[in-house]
């Protein structure tokens, strides 16, 4: 049996990627070890049937975070032994790479996102120096990698000349239970960062009949819980905060809309593909979601959602005709449950897992 130590940033509570990455490959013959980070705030690890381990770190945030998480994950791995190691994003890979490298054992690289070009990223042009180089350092290096989105292996491709799969954020497939709208609210869920439309969704929300959900934490958090407090919409916007995935589900199937909207801060949130457009539809509800190409794409083969600009009279307008066009939100409702037929994790697993049967073959093969 092969093993494979996979590192990220993240609490592993919430990380559903990686939850249905690791699982499918320890379902499928690998013994899988993925390590995080442990939060002061973080809840007890959920069973999983791979294994999990936390990294403790004085610092929760900026380089000397960074700094301090990549020392102790690098002399963690000195003292592991897999068949191969993995790293999701740029933030954890250096000292993967490097414990691959001393022991002669390939090196995985899953892109969640485009690193260099996130809007935290961008904005400061020192730091996104330091990340392309990491990435050029450490992407020629690998023996397998995959990224998130057919638009982001293109430009990884054309980067760098090595070709990268695509594991899309897809939801596993379960059976669908219809349940009763007790209240209409609308639902985000996800990082509460800058650029996710928040602040315009906000804005809109006293002329919505409906409240607002939003589940996760980020650095907008008490901005947005400022401005909610200006508005006095108090009662009409709640915050939850980290939400478990069993619970998140739960919450998912009783909204009433999905929310998710992006600003065009660069070539990562321009071309991404979130976990919640999955999430939303295989719950059978309806989103607004923002028209950007990946999106455009999908909602071409399946309308499960309405696709608008990041503007507030458009945002007004798909909410409101949401909510009241009865006809049209249960059409979009179908598509729904039509749609998460095709795009679901059982599908997504099968490439997957084909992906990995390329880990061991000879370099002249994998890189063909």
């Amino acid at each position: 049996m092969k093993k494979i130590i996979f590192a990220v940033t993240t609490d592993l509570n919430y990380d559903q990627r990686m939850q249905r990455i690791c699982n499918s490959l320890a379902g499928n013959g690998y013994e899988v070890l993925l390590v995080g980070r442990e939060w002061p705030v973080s809840k007890p690890l959920q069973t999983q049937r791979y294994a999990q381990h936390r990294l403790k770190c004085i610092f929760s945030k900026g380089k000397f975070f960074y700094l301090e998480y990549n020392l102790r994950l690098f002399f963690y791995l000195l003292f592991q032994k897999a068949d191969a190691y993995g790293a999701a994003d740029l933030d954890a890979a250096l000292p993967v790479c490097f414990k691959a490298q001393l022991s002669g054992k390939p090196f995985i690289f899953d892109a969640h996102e485009y690193f260099p070009e996130v809007p935290e990223v961008i904005s400061r042009p020192a730091v996104q120096k330091i990340w392309r180089a990491v990435e050029k350092f450490i992407v020629p290096r690998s023996a397998l990698r995959y990224t998130v989105t057919h638009s982001l292996a293109e430009i990884f491709t054309r980067n760098y000349g090595s070709p990268f799969g695509v594991i899309r954020n897809i939801s596993v497939l379960k059976p669908f239970v219809e349940v009763g709208k007790k209240q209409r609210y609308i639902l985000y869920q996800g990082a509460v960062n800058e650029g996710r439309g928040l602040e315009m969704l906000l804005e809109a929300m006293p002329e919505i009949g409906a409240e607002l959900w939003i589940c996760g934490k980020g650095e907008m958090l008490e901005s947005l819980q400022q401005r909610t407090r200006e508005l006095r919409l108090g009662n009409k916007v709640k915050f939850l905060g980290y939400v478990l995935p069993t619970d998140l589900e739960k919450i998912t199937r009783e909204a009433y809309i999905g929310f998710n909207l992006l600003e065009n801060l660069g070539l990562s949130y321009y071309y991404s593909l979130s976990n919640k457009f999955f999430d939303y539809l295989h719950a059978g509800i309806p989103q607004v979601v923002i028209d950007f190409p990946e999106y455009k794409t999908l909602l071409q083969e399946f309308e499960v959602g309405v696709a608008i600009p990041l503007e507030k009279a458009a945002l007004k307008n798909a909410l409101q005709q949401l909510l009241t066009d009865g006809k049209r939100y249960d059409f979009l409702v179908k598509n729904c449950l039509l749609a998460r037929e095709t795009w679901n994790w059982q599908q997504e697993e099968k490439k997957l897992l084909a992906l990995y049967k390329t880990l061991w073959q000879t370099p002249q093969k994998l890189n063909s």
